[in-house]
């Protein structure tokens, strides 16, 4: 059976791989570099296996395609685009919508349309469902369904293989194509009553970490009034067997999740008049603070940061990978900047980002530590400047959270 997959980014193509060991894989993407490498063998993903990719191409049970015509005779379809947040930190449905169009103009057999795309409860009822039905040349009666992606770059340990997946269909037809599309290279199926309950439950599982976050991100400011050391008291709060999970501190937080997916619940839950003030405001708290760590730095040195080479180590928004999405590092070189400081930074991961290129670690007046790679050396760190700040807790010796 042959699929479509829309989007070849972090969750489209790591699907692509699992997939095609069952079915016959077209990634479909806008971004004609992208499948121009992909059909070369070349991933932009951590995690993909070049040999993998290079295997599914030769095999033909995988190719990637920048034309919606090579989607005309799929069986079923895979939305997974990226739902970010417009300059005004909304809900962005472009590439939902752009999905749509391509489905809609280019599909005219009735075909399994699974949503993977993280967005606000009733995304695949109220806006997929009607948006395809807007673009296609006549009726045609698809069948819907969500199965909201859950996918953690960089991580080993869990995949799309044993990583337990919701779903539901808009109808009983649909709900259960989807269970035995899934089946195939995915172990758990958790079935809900409602597409709007699986995107619920994706929403909350990430409002859940960012309200977390926030709340350990004021505790580290709150400790460092007290004079207290906020990793020893996380560790011995941590001793407790039942009722507490440990979450640490940081600059902010960061990914294609985390930073977005609250705001999307907070977004719909307003809009049918429910209060999102708790959301609404440990997106403030993880956003400010940013500026809080360019406050202690700057009082730290003198009160001022004009002039000052300051050297910020890590720019991915996590450790041990390339992707930069909603890094809280923008914000803190941002802050630096306005405040007169010339500013560099340092990431072998990430090597080049929004025209820049990775510094020497070394040569500074101050370093301040956002992300800490494993192939980064604490000594190095620091010795990169006489005054090196670290949000991770993982550099001893320099002045922290």
């Amino acid at each position: 059976m042959k699929i479509g997959i829309i989007g070849q980014g972090y969750v489209g193509l790591t699907i692509s791989i699992f997939a095609a060991e069952s079915y016959e894989v077209v990634g479909f993407d806008i971004n004609e570099q992208v499948v121009n490498n992909l059909n070369q063998g070349i991933s932009h993903i951590e995690g993909v296996v070049k040999e993998d990719l290079v295997s599914l191409i030769k095999s033909g049970r995988y190719r990637a395609t920048t034309s919606g015509k090579d989607l005309e005779e799929v069986k079923v379809v895979i939305i997974a685009v990226p739902t970010p947040l417009t300059e005004d930190r909304k809900p962005d449905m472009k590439f939902i919508e752009s999905a749509c169009k391509t489905i809609g103009e280019n599909i005219s057999d009735s075909v399994l349309i699974i949503n993977e795309s993280t967005s606000f409860p009733g995304t695949l009822r109220n806006y997929i469902k009607p948006t395809i039905e807007r673009y296609s040349k006549g009726y045609v009666k698809h069948q819907y369904a969500i199965s909201p992606e859950r996918v953690d770059p960089g991580r080993v340990d869990f995949n799309q293989e044993n990583t337990p997946r919701l779903y539901s269909g808009l109808t009983a037809e649909a709900t259960e194509k989807t269970k035995n599309f899934y089946s195939k290279f995915c172990n758990q199926l958790v079935e809900v009553s409602s597409p709007e309950v699986a995107e619920a439950a994706k929403l909350f599982e990430n409002t859940f970490r960012q309200v977390n976050i926030a709340l350990v991100n004021e505790f580290a400011q709150i400790s460092h009034t007290l004079g207290i050391n906020v990793y020893e008291t996380l560790e011995a709060a941590s001793t407790k067997p039942y009722g507490f999970m440990k979450f640490t501190p940081g600059a902010g937080v960061g990914g294609h999740c985390i930073p977005v997916d609250p705001t999307y619940l907070a977004t719909v839950a307003e809009a049918n008049g429910a209060p999102a003030t708790f959301i609404r405001r440990a997106n403030e708290v993880n956003l400010e603070m940013s500026k809080y760590i360019v406050d202690r730095v700057q009082a730290d040195n003198g009160g001022s940061l004009q002039g000052k080479s300051v050297l910020v180590v890590g720019v991915a928004y996590k450790p041990n990978v390339a992707d930069v999405r909603e890094s809280a590092a923008e914000l803190v070189i941002k802050h630096l900047r306005d405040r007169g400081a010339v500013v560099t930074w340092h990431d072998e991961v990430v090597a080049t980002w929004q025209g820049e290129i990775s510094t020497p670690l070394s040569g500074a007046d101050i370093s301040v530590v956002i992300t800490k790679h494993d192939v980064v050396n604490v000594r190095e760190i620091l010795a990169s400047a006489p005054y090196v700040f670290d949000t991770t807790g993982k550099v001893p010796g320099a002045t922290g959270l």
